[in-house]
């Protein structure tokens, strides 16, 4: 199994394996970019079913015609003039054009009296609440509180990545303050994929994960395992570094985070 991005997407998208990263340590400030108006509009009538089929077929067409082999999932109008929301089977959603020439990716940010409001954070929220719902909990390696459960937050991780282990250290006060965590795995490069693996089928995962993360080997049988899977749908939902900590309802919280700035991004 390569582990190896070939296709044109990868390139025209600009989709990577990467390090691990720290770039979002820090808290959010305060005039933090939110998305608090829906971006999309009402029920669709056939009229505006119809003009989406068109547009999924001529995108499709482009898409196919530029040479990137990318399945066109949905579509959904949004607010801005002659703009769509479009998923990808496999691949980060992105912006298309309605004449299905031109595609990119990245903030869209409406300019209100006094605020600004993010746009696509409230898109690409959407369809990571919906990815997120499908993972198979016993897929996962939960750690949850002693008490009452407060907020759950998924996080990719890879044992190999120095703030994974620096997040795992915060685990029991992240625990202690009510939040669940459930880990997904994210092997940033191919060479850590065998020890994700190891640890998916192990008996004891956290026990694995605990042991990985101190350096030593995990030795397990090979089994069926959600490892490529879990990363597969980080790459769907555009996670480039670990950890990528998100919340059910979709929104990206950060990176490495104490507990105390996670319980604060999730409003606890």
């Amino acid at each position: 199994m390569r582990f190896v991005l070939t296709s044109m997407a990868a390139v025209i998208l600009g989709f990577s394996l990467s390090g691990c990263s720290n770039a979002d340590t820090s808290s959010a400030p305060d005039n933090s970019m939110t998305a608090t108006t829906p971006a999309a509009g009402e029920a669709l009538d056939i009229t505006e079913r119809n003009a989406n089929n068109r547009f999924k077929d001529t995108l499709s067409k482009s898409l196919k015609a530029a040479g990137i082999n990318a399945k066109v999932t949905n579509v959904r109008r949004t607010e801005l003039p002659n703009m769509y929301w479009v998923s990808l089977d496999g691949l980060p959603s992105v912006y298309a054009t309605a004449d299905g020439k031109y595609i990119f990716q990245g903030d869209v940010v409406r300019l209100d009296k006094n605020n600004v409001h993010n746009i696509s954070e409230e898109l690409q929220s959407g369809d990571t609440k919906a990815l997120l719902a499908s993972v198979k909990q016993q897929d996962t390696i939960t750690y949850k509180p002693s008490g009452n459960t407060r907020a759950v937050v998924y996080v990719f991780t890879d044992a190999s990545c120095p703030y994974c282990h620096k997040l795992h250290e915060e685990m029991a006060n992240i625990n202690a303050k009510g939040i669940e965590v459930r880990y997904l795995a994210w092997p940033r490069a191919e060479q850590f994929v065998p020890a994700m693996v190891a640890i998916w089928c192990s008996e004891d995962r956290a026990a694995a994960f605990n042991t990985a993360i101190k350096g030593l080997p995990v030795n397990a049988p090979q089994c069926k395992n959600p490892v490529m899977e879990h990363h597969s749908l980080g790459q769907q939902i555009g996670v480039n570094g670990t950890p990528a900590i998100y919340s059910v309802d979709g929104k990206y919280l950060g990176g490495y985070l104490t507990a105390d700035e996670l319980a604060k991004r999730l409003g606890l």
